[in-house]
């Protein structure tokens, strides 16, 4: 197991000009390590788990990460997770600081499950979550989830993939 990698993420199929189309091949049941790996953390507002500042939230974010010309290339993701009805937080992996953002990292060891199907559906999907780390011996801590394209990609793909990352 490496540390602080995802799992590959072709970004080269890209029908839509927007969201890459999502190969779920060799991200199901993984064991990720991180090491102080860097992310720009961000919150976003919602009303009952639907977003409603995301596309300007992400829009800043993605800006400032260019600019500082902090891609992550291999591991160009962000990690989402309601902290409540009305408020949700996102980590944009990163390969250095960027200004004008809050610098966070995130260390430990994570599991993963890939999951298709609606959105609304990623309750369900947290449970499923906290079952498969218990099975594992494990209690899976904090779930994030990696929502692999925006909606409108989705449905040109056919596909909704979610990939769930649990800290165990």
């Amino acid at each position: 197991m490496q540390t602080n990698t995802f799992p590959p993420n072709d970004q080269s199929d890209n029908t839509t000009g927007c969201c890459a189309r999502f190969n779920p091949q060799g991200w199901d049941n993984q064991h990720l390590h991180f090491e102080d790996k860097k992310f720009v953390r961000a919150t976003t507002r919602s009303a009952m788990h639907v977003p409603w500042n995301m596309g300007s939230v992400f829009t800043r974010v993605q800006d400032h990460i260019e600019d500082a010309n902090a891609v992550a290339l291999e591991d160009e993701i962000v990690l989402s997770r309601d902290t409540s009805p009305w408020e949700a937080e996102h980590f944009f992996a990163v390969d250095k600081d960027v200004p004008g953002e809050e610098m966070t990292t995130l260390s430990g060891d994570f599991i993963t499950r890939v999951f298709e199907g609606p959105y609304r559906k990623a309750k369900d999907h947290e449970h499923d979550m906290q079952v498969a780390a218990t099975a594992m011996g494990k209690t899976a801590k904090t779930v994030y989830f990696f929502y692999t394209t925006c909606p409108k990609c989705a449905k040109a793909y056919g596909k909704n993939y979610m990939v769930g990352v649990a800290e165990v």
